[in-house]
């Protein structure tokens, strides 16, 4: 009678054992897809007036592929405190080497980079890349021609092609810790492979960046459909977008009230620009307005 009892005891102890095995297998495999700060390629006289824009891209793209229910977004203050991490913050300038090192930082499948250029009669041209973190293959490269003063619409058509091009498969789940982790503990601290030190160029054991916890969300939340349709249809001309991007870096640089003023103006002349309203929601709780 006592060997039945030990050996049912044993069976609920290995079935108990088993419990975050299951856990593990039913993990988010959704492939997490990194979208750095696109370059400004614009030459002639009038080059310094679009450097303001590489921002406002970077955070609308995000929020146009976050719509996209089969990848997950690594949030754009994620990617901005590991670029101060990685010294980076200042120039913003990623080459592909350099994307694949961070992306690994970021547990990310993909790395998305690009660039784009305009000319003095308006014309524009965006291009865009997607950057395999294993292979550091870079695939599905895309331009998009359009006008400076509607590059919203450029964004989104940018953000289709890419994702039409991607390798949506599910990625295996691995154990917390590893690089390319998909369990989503990072965001209550830095991921595994900036906490371990063993990803390239990742923190180092005992450093503040390694010991400190992660205070940005890890992934971008999608918003509703319509939301997303009625923000990239907005015919958000350069010149706005260029107040918004440096709402953007005067967030990053926790210039909070000075951000809230630039979001006002872009509110003043797009009512219904809906990130602009998301980002003043985000700073209220912190200037007490």
């Amino acid at each position: 009678m006592l060997r039945s009892m030990s050996h049912a005891v044993r069976l609920v102890a290995v079935a108990t054992l088993g419990v975050p095995a299951v856990a593990a297998a039913q993990a988010d495999t959704r492939p997490i897809v990194v979208v750095f700060t696109f370059d400004n390629n614009s030459i002639g006289p009038a080059r310094g007036d679009y450097d303001g824009l590489k921002t406002g891209v970077q955070d609308l793209l995000i929020t146009d592929l976050a719509s996209n229910s089969k990848i997950r977004l690594v949030d754009r203050s994620r990617i901005n405190d590991i670029l101060q991490e990685q010294n980076l913050a200042r120039t913003g300038q990623i080459d592909p080497q350099t994307a694949v090192r961070l992306g690994k930082i970021l547990q990310a499948q993909y790395a998305i980079t690009g660039g784009f250029m305009a000319d003095k009669s308006g014309g524009a041209v965006m291009t865009g890349r997607t950057i395999d973190i294993e292979t550091s293959q870079i695939t599905s490269p895309q331009k998009i021609s359009g006008k400076a003063d509607d590059v919203l619409a450029m964004i989104a058509q940018l953000s289709s092609k890419i994702t039409s091009d991607m390798n949506l498969a599910p990625r295996p789940a691995r154990g917390a810790g590893d690089a390319g982790d998909a369990g989503g503990k990072a965001g209550t601290a830095q991921t595994g492979a900036a906490s371990s030190g063993s990803a390239p160029g990742g923190a180092q054991k005992g450093s503040p960046s390694a010991t400190k916890p992660a205070q940005a969300e890890t992934y971008a939340k999608p918003l509703p459909t319509n939301v997303v349709e009625k923000t990239m249809k907005a015919k958000l001309d350069a010149a706005t977008m260029k107040i918004y991007s440096r709402a953007l870096e005067e967030m990053d640089a926790k210039n909070n009230t000075r951000a809230a003023d630039l979001l006002r103006q872009v509110k003043s002349k797009f009512p219904d620009f809906e990130p602009a309203q998301r980002n003043l929601d985000k700073l209220a709780a912190k200037i007490g307005s």
